[in-house]
């Protein structure tokens, strides 16, 4: 059995690149003497992620970025996202990015809405994975730790919105800035674009996911056509926009008006990288 299992891992190691699995082993993210960092974090289980995250990002979704050395190398930063496509396929693209296209290999640790845990086998996958719940004390100690946090400010607004609304950033939520001025942290806006077209919604059944105990529940042609099967997203091609990295000061405690106003420049720059992105590409799939 035991001989199975290194031939199995051996097989998932040589999925990746040596260069690339050298520096995922030697990622340091402040693990105890048995590989796991405070939020059950280990480097080595991507491992088990390479085959998958590899194909869907180089080969289903083709992704491409753009300036994504404006991510600093080390230390403690947070990168802001649109949020789209009713399943949140761009947290896992924007991660690829960083770990399969950013030199060095950063692991992005994504804070995910709270209901995600609940799901059956996930809340342990996603711990392994380096993802954690998305309160302010978690992310306060992984930027302590000098993490490399994402965050999605539209959170359920943002994958829910039906198809006439693509790429017109809802609201933004207030936390990320204050956490930002609160550690001193630079930011660093990212335009995703494709992942509106993955799962075009026409209705938001909001009884059924009312019901089902979930935050939205799209209703997309292909659902309509092929039931379960239409859930399925479409491999439309993936482009990711990297600004500038943005510093800003003040009271991370101040009132709303005031952060709003910093945050509504971080939501300037990102619909500037969304259309920079819809003017240069050529078609959703390619």
């Amino acid at each position: 059995m035991g001989i199975a299992r290194e031939k199995v891992d051996q097989w998932f190691i040589d999925s990746f690149d040596p260069e690339l699995w050298d520096a995922i082993c030697k990622m340091d993210a402040g693990q105890n003497e048995y590989g796991y960092d405070p939020f059950g974090f280990h480097p080595e289980y991507l491992k088990y992620l390479g085959p998958t995250a590899q194909w869907l990002y180089h080969h289903y979704f083709r992704a491409e970025t753009h300036d994504i050395q404006n991510v600093p190398d080390k230390g403690r930063v947070i990168l802001i996202a649109n949020h789209s496509g009713q399943i949140a396929i761009d947290g896992m693209i924007l991660g690829s990015a960083m770990l399969f296209d950013h030199k060095p290999p950063r692991i992005v640790r994504s804070m995910v809405e709270h209901w995600v845990p609940t799901i059956p086998f996930v809340s342990t996958f996603m711990a392994r994975a380096g993802q954690v719940v998305g309160t302010r004390e978690n992310a306060r100690l992984l930027l302590d730790r000098g993490g490399c946090l994402a965050a999605f400010p539209e959170g359920v607004r943002g994958i829910s919105k039906t198809f006439d609304r693509a790429y017109q950033l809802t609201e933004f939520g207030l936390g990320f800035m204050r956490l930002a001025l609160e550690t001193n942290t630079p930011i660093v806006p990212v335009g995703v674009v494709g992942g509106e077209e993955q799962m075009p919604s026409v209705y938001n059944f909001e009884k059924a996911a009312n019901l089902l105990g979930l935050p939205a529940f799209p209703i997309t042609p292909a659902m309509l056509l092929l039931g379960p099967l239409g859930a399925m997203p479409m491999p439309v091609k993936y482009r990711l926009y990297f600004g500038e990295p943005m510093h800003f000061e003040g009271k991370f405690d101040d009132e709303d008006k005031v952060i709003q106003a910093k945050v509504d420049v971080v939501k300037s720059s990102i619909n500037a990288l969304i259309s920079r992105g819809l003017e240069e590409r050529e078609g959703v799939f390619f």
